[in-house]
């Protein structure tokens, strides 16, 4: 997959967030694995952001394996001034997961998006290089699009490039 982070087309919304040359829709945007974090820790992070009065996008939708990403959901990536990324155990193991970080990915350099990234119960190392937690979950992605090898090679170089931004550690 590979998203497209084109300009969003100016709104005279007045609930658009205006920063620049780009609007945006919410201030949050957070990507997540649903098994891993979503009745725990994300879904603390997201009451806690929205306590804080930040309009944040955190997708409730649980989704069948093997759909693809909505259009809709690359919007809502562009259209946010900051994404975060939870990364935890099972986040590589989710090809929705995985779409999704390399459109954060494209929007961080395209539209100079801020990325945190927040590595939740799992080592940051692991993470960057693909390894530890992370290592079976690429080596099933790797037989299972055998025949889309630039597809895993861009979900292994976005994950490296947002994991070695620097982060928080949240194990134990």
């Amino acid at each position: 997959m590979s998203a497209s982070c084109t300009s969003f087309q100016p709104s005279s919304d007045p609930n658009l967030l205006d920063l620049g040359s780009h609007r945006y829709i919410y201030d949050v945007f957070i990507s997540f694995r649903g098994s891993d974090t979503r009745n725990g820790f994300v879904g603390h992070l997201y009451a806690h952001l929205v306590r804080k009065g930040l309009i944040v996008f955190k997708d409730d939708i649980e989704l069948r394996r093997g759909q693809s990403i909505s259009p809709q959901l690359l919007q809502a990536i562009q259209d946010s001034r900051v994404s975060i990324v939870v990364f935890s155990k099972d986040y590589a193991s989710s090809t929705w997961c995985l779409d999704e970080m390399t459109a954060i990915d494209e929007c961080r350099a395209e539209l100079r998006q801020t990325v945190f990234p927040i590595f939740y119960d799992v080592d940051p190392s692991h993470v960057r290089k693909q390894n530890g937690v992370y290592e079976n979950a690429f080596v099933v992605h790797t037989e299972t699009f055998k025949h889309e090898p630039h597809r895993v090679d861009g979900w292994k170089k976005a994950m490296t490039c947002l994991a070695g931004l620097g982060g928080t550690d949240v194990r134990n």
